[in-house]
Protein backbone atom coordinates (compact mmCIF):
# COMPACT_ATOMS: atom_id res chain seq x y z
CA UNK A 1 0.00 0.00 0.00
CA UNK A 2 2.04 2.73 -1.44
CA UNK A 3 -0.28 5.65 0.10
CA UNK A 4 0.60 8.39 2.34
CA UNK A 5 -1.77 9.11 5.11
CA UNK A 6 -2.47 11.55 7.88
CA UNK A 7 -4.66 10.54 10.69
CA UNK A 8 -5.82 13.17 13.86
CA UNK A 9 -6.17 12.26 17.31
CA UNK A 10 -3.75 9.34 16.71
CA UNK A 11 -1.50 9.49 20.13
CA UNK A 12 -4.16 6.62 21.40
CA UNK A 13 -6.77 4.49 21.26
CA UNK A 14 -8.76 4.22 16.81
CA UNK A 15 -6.27 6.57 15.78
CA UNK A 16 -2.78 5.14 16.87
CA UNK A 17 -4.22 1.43 16.21
CA UNK A 18 -5.06 2.89 12.82
CA UNK A 19 -1.65 4.53 12.17
CA UNK A 20 0.03 0.81 12.90
CA UNK A 21 -2.29 -1.19 10.47
CA UNK A 22 -1.51 1.13 7.77
CA UNK A 23 1.97 1.69 8.48
CA UNK A 24 2.48 -2.51 9.08
CA UNK A 25 0.54 -1.85 5.03
CA UNK A 26 3.23 -0.35 3.83
CA UNK A 27 1.71 3.18 4.56
CA UNK A 28 3.73 6.37 5.09
CA UNK A 29 1.92 7.61 7.88
CA UNK A 30 1.88 11.07 9.90
CA UNK A 31 0.33 11.43 12.64
CA UNK A 32 -1.03 14.11 15.10
CA UNK A 33 -2.48 14.87 18.25
CA UNK A 34 -3.28 17.72 20.68
CA UNK A 35 -1.45 15.97 23.76
CA UNK A 36 2.01 16.43 21.93
CA UNK A 37 3.83 14.50 24.43
CA UNK A 38 1.68 11.42 24.03
CA UNK A 39 1.75 11.83 19.66
CA UNK A 40 5.73 12.49 20.15
CA UNK A 41 6.05 8.94 22.19
CA UNK A 42 3.54 7.71 20.24
CA UNK A 43 5.40 8.13 16.89
CA UNK A 44 8.47 7.15 18.50
CA UNK A 45 7.39 3.65 19.17
CA UNK A 46 5.48 3.06 15.33
CA UNK A 47 8.98 4.76 13.37
CA UNK A 48 6.23 7.44 11.99
CA UNK A 49 6.18 11.22 11.82
CA UNK A 50 4.12 12.52 14.74
CA UNK A 51 3.04 16.64 15.59
CA UNK A 52 1.25 18.35 17.53
CA UNK A 53 -2.22 19.58 16.33
CA UNK A 54 -5.26 21.41 17.84
CA UNK A 55 -8.31 20.47 14.98
CA UNK A 56 -10.10 23.53 15.81
CA UNK A 57 -7.73 25.81 14.74
CA UNK A 58 -6.98 26.29 11.14
CA UNK A 59 -3.62 27.36 11.80
CA UNK A 60 -2.22 24.35 13.54
CA UNK A 61 -4.61 21.96 11.16
CA UNK A 62 -2.72 23.50 7.71
CA UNK A 63 0.33 23.89 9.37
CA UNK A 64 -0.17 20.14 10.48
CA UNK A 65 -1.02 18.96 6.77
CA UNK A 66 1.72 21.03 5.11
CA UNK A 67 4.36 19.64 7.82
CA UNK A 68 3.00 16.12 6.56
CA UNK A 69 3.73 16.92 3.01
CA UNK A 70 6.79 18.05 3.62
CA UNK A 71 7.71 14.98 5.71
CA UNK A 72 6.09 12.47 3.68
CA UNK A 73 4.86 13.70 0.17
CA UNK A 74 1.51 14.67 -1.16
CA UNK A 75 -1.28 13.39 1.00
CA UNK A 76 -3.63 10.51 -0.60
CA UNK A 77 -5.99 10.12 2.68
CA UNK A 78 -6.64 11.61 5.69
CA UNK A 79 -8.06 10.32 8.89
CA UNK A 80 -10.25 12.98 10.89
CA UNK A 81 -10.31 10.89 13.59
CA UNK A 82 -9.93 13.49 16.94
CA UNK A 83 -12.95 13.56 19.07
CA UNK A 84 -14.14 13.08 22.49
CA UNK A 85 -17.51 11.75 24.33
CA UNK A 86 -18.35 13.52 27.46
CA UNK A 87 -21.58 11.79 29.20
CA UNK A 88 -24.43 12.04 31.40
CA UNK A 89 -27.72 12.99 32.03
CA UNK A 90 -28.39 16.23 29.46
CA UNK A 91 -29.14 18.58 32.04
CA UNK A 92 -25.70 18.15 33.49
CA UNK A 93 -23.45 19.20 30.19
CA UNK A 94 -22.14 22.12 30.90
CA UNK A 95 -21.90 24.77 28.13
CA UNK A 96 -18.30 24.23 27.90
CA UNK A 97 -18.42 20.45 27.34
CA UNK A 98 -21.04 21.36 25.42
CA UNK A 99 -18.94 24.29 22.70
CA UNK A 100 -15.50 21.41 23.19
CA UNK A 101 -17.29 18.77 22.16
CA UNK A 102 -19.19 20.21 18.99
CA UNK A 103 -15.62 22.01 18.01
CA UNK A 104 -13.49 18.63 18.41
CA UNK A 105 -16.28 16.54 17.11
CA UNK A 106 -18.07 18.15 14.15
CA UNK A 107 -15.89 21.58 13.58
CA UNK A 108 -12.23 20.10 13.51
CA UNK A 109 -14.29 17.13 11.07
CA UNK A 110 -15.21 19.86 8.90
CA UNK A 111 -12.12 22.02 9.15
CA UNK A 112 -9.67 18.72 8.38
CA UNK A 113 -11.67 17.62 5.45
CA UNK A 114 -12.28 21.21 3.59
CA UNK A 115 -8.21 21.12 3.97
CA UNK A 116 -7.48 18.01 2.80
CA UNK A 117 -10.03 18.39 -0.23
CA UNK A 118 -8.39 22.22 -0.92
CA UNK A 119 -5.19 19.41 -1.40
CA UNK A 120 -6.64 16.75 -3.21
CA UNK A 121 -9.39 18.37 -5.67
CA UNK A 122 -6.81 20.17 -7.58
CA UNK A 123 -5.14 17.17 -8.09
CA UNK A 124 -8.26 15.35 -8.87
CA UNK A 125 -7.11 12.07 -6.26
CA UNK A 126 -7.20 11.74 -2.65
CA UNK A 127 -9.58 10.17 0.01
CA UNK A 128 -11.09 11.52 3.25
CA UNK A 129 -12.13 9.04 5.76
CA UNK A 130 -13.70 10.76 8.96
CA UNK A 131 -14.32 8.54 11.92
CA UNK A 132 -18.14 9.26 13.11
CA UNK A 133 -20.20 6.36 15.19
CA UNK A 134 -23.33 4.09 15.37
CA UNK A 135 -24.15 7.14 17.69
CA UNK A 136 -24.89 9.55 14.83
CA UNK A 137 -27.40 7.12 13.67
CA UNK A 138 -28.96 5.41 16.89
CA UNK A 139 -29.48 7.76 20.10
CA UNK A 140 -29.40 6.70 23.34
CA UNK A 141 -30.40 8.15 26.97
CA UNK A 142 -26.96 10.00 28.09
CA UNK A 143 -25.09 10.56 25.32
CA UNK A 144 -27.20 13.34 23.51
CA UNK A 145 -24.39 15.78 23.27
CA UNK A 146 -22.06 13.18 21.57
CA UNK A 147 -25.37 11.66 19.44
CA UNK A 148 -25.69 15.16 18.20
CA UNK A 149 -22.09 15.81 17.43
CA UNK A 150 -21.87 12.34 15.12
CA UNK A 151 -25.31 12.82 13.45
CA UNK A 152 -23.75 15.33 12.12
CA UNK A 153 -20.43 13.88 11.11
CA UNK A 154 -22.48 10.91 9.38
CA UNK A 155 -24.67 14.34 7.46
CA UNK A 156 -21.87 16.51 6.70
CA UNK A 157 -19.59 13.22 5.48
CA UNK A 158 -22.47 11.73 2.93
CA UNK A 159 -23.04 15.36 1.62
CA UNK A 160 -19.97 16.19 1.03
CA UNK A 161 -19.02 12.74 -0.69
CA UNK A 162 -21.66 13.35 -2.82
CA UNK A 163 -20.59 17.08 -3.72
CA UNK A 164 -17.05 15.69 -4.96
CA UNK A 165 -17.71 12.08 -5.96
CA UNK A 166 -16.82 13.01 -9.93
CA UNK A 167 -13.98 14.76 -8.69
CA UNK A 168 -11.74 11.73 -8.29
CA UNK A 169 -11.65 12.31 -4.76
CA UNK A 170 -13.67 9.59 -2.01
CA UNK A 171 -14.99 10.86 1.23
CA UNK A 172 -16.22 7.82 3.48
CA UNK A 173 -17.70 8.22 7.15
CA UNK A 174 -16.51 4.84 9.26
CA UNK A 175 -19.25 3.86 12.38
CA UNK A 176 -17.93 1.62 14.80
CA UNK A 177 -20.24 0.78 18.03
CA UNK A 178 -18.76 0.65 21.43
CA UNK A 179 -15.12 0.68 21.44
CA UNK A 180 -12.48 -0.32 24.10
CA UNK A 181 -11.02 2.98 24.32
CA UNK A 182 -10.68 6.07 27.02
CA UNK A 183 -14.19 7.07 25.70
CA UNK A 184 -16.29 4.13 27.05
CA UNK A 185 -14.28 4.26 30.76
CA UNK A 186 -16.57 3.80 33.27
CA UNK A 187 -19.32 2.33 31.42
CA UNK A 188 -20.64 -1.18 30.61
CA UNK A 189 -21.64 -2.91 27.46
CA UNK A 190 -24.50 -3.94 26.37
CA UNK A 191 -25.96 -7.16 27.34
CA UNK A 192 -25.01 -10.01 25.37
CA UNK A 193 -22.80 -7.53 23.15
CA UNK A 194 -18.93 -6.94 22.86
CA UNK A 195 -17.03 -4.29 22.44
CA UNK A 196 -14.98 -3.86 19.52
CA UNK A 197 -11.16 -3.21 20.16
CA UNK A 198 -9.34 -0.10 17.86
CA UNK A 199 -8.15 -2.79 16.17
CA UNK A 200 -11.62 -3.97 14.43
CA UNK A 201 -11.83 0.15 13.60
CA UNK A 202 -8.18 0.31 12.19
CA UNK A 203 -8.91 -2.70 10.02
CA UNK A 204 -12.45 -0.91 8.73
CA UNK A 205 -10.26 1.78 7.58
CA UNK A 206 -7.69 -0.13 6.00
CA UNK A 207 -10.51 -1.42 3.87
CA UNK A 208 -11.59 1.46 2.96
CA UNK A 209 -8.12 2.52 2.05
CA UNK A 210 -7.71 -0.41 -0.51
CA UNK A 211 -11.41 -0.44 -1.47
CA UNK A 212 -13.33 3.27 -1.17
CA UNK A 213 -16.90 2.83 -0.31
CA UNK A 214 -19.20 5.53 0.93
CA UNK A 215 -19.73 4.20 4.93
CA UNK A 216 -18.20 1.06 6.84
CA UNK A 217 -20.19 0.30 9.84
CA UNK A 218 -18.30 -1.96 12.59
CA UNK A 219 -19.22 -4.71 13.12
CA UNK A 220 -20.43 -5.54 9.72
CA UNK A 221 -23.18 -7.17 11.37
CA UNK A 222 -24.57 -3.93 12.80
CA UNK A 223 -25.55 -1.99 9.43
CA UNK A 224 -27.98 -4.51 8.77
CA UNK A 225 -29.39 -4.04 11.82
CA UNK A 226 -29.53 -0.14 12.20
CA UNK A 227 -31.27 -0.32 9.24
CA UNK A 228 -33.55 -2.57 10.09
CA UNK A 229 -34.08 -1.52 13.61
CA UNK A 230 -35.31 2.34 12.08
CA UNK A 231 -38.41 0.52 10.32
CA UNK A 232 -39.77 -1.13 13.74
CA UNK A 233 -42.45 0.53 15.64
CA UNK A 234 -41.65 2.70 18.73
CA UNK A 235 -42.31 0.57 21.27
CA UNK A 236 -40.25 -2.42 20.09
CA UNK A 237 -37.53 -0.30 19.34
CA UNK A 238 -37.67 1.27 23.41
CA UNK A 239 -38.13 -2.49 24.21
CA UNK A 240 -34.88 -3.57 22.84
CA UNK A 241 -33.24 -0.80 24.18
CA UNK A 242 -34.42 -1.51 27.85
CA UNK A 243 -33.17 -5.32 26.89
CA UNK A 244 -30.13 -4.30 25.75
CA UNK A 245 -29.69 -1.85 29.04
CA UNK A 246 -28.74 0.96 26.34
CA UNK A 247 -31.23 3.40 28.60
CA UNK A 248 -29.14 3.23 31.37
CA UNK A 249 -25.41 2.74 30.57
CA UNK A 250 -24.09 6.52 29.87
CA UNK A 251 -26.50 7.51 32.36
CA UNK A 252 -25.24 4.97 35.46
CA UNK A 253 -22.12 5.05 34.98
CA UNK A 254 -18.84 4.89 37.25
CA UNK A 255 -17.78 8.72 37.75
CA UNK A 256 -14.64 7.71 39.28
CA UNK A 257 -13.65 5.24 36.48
CA UNK A 258 -14.17 8.45 34.10
CA UNK A 259 -11.97 11.22 36.35
CA UNK A 260 -9.09 10.61 34.47
CA UNK A 261 -10.67 10.98 30.89
CA UNK A 262 -12.80 13.74 31.39
CA UNK A 263 -10.22 15.99 33.19
CA UNK A 264 -8.28 15.09 30.59
CA UNK A 265 -10.37 16.70 27.31
CA UNK A 266 -11.89 19.31 29.38
CA UNK A 267 -8.12 20.60 29.60
CA UNK A 268 -6.96 19.69 26.17
CA UNK A 269 -4.56 17.23 25.92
Amino acid sequence: MSKVVAITGAARGIGLATARALKARGAIVVIGDIDETAVKEAAESLGVTGLALDVTSRESFTAFLDKAEEAAGPLDVVVNNAGIMPIGPVTDESDADARRCIDINVHGVMLGTKLALDRMLPRGQGHVINIASLAGVMFTPGLALYNASKAAVVGFTEATRLEVADRGVHVSAVLPTFTNTDLVAGTRSPKGQKNCEPEDIAAAVVGLVGRPRPQAVVPKKLGAQVRLGALLPERVRLATSRRLGLDKIFLEYDPEARKGYDARIRSGS
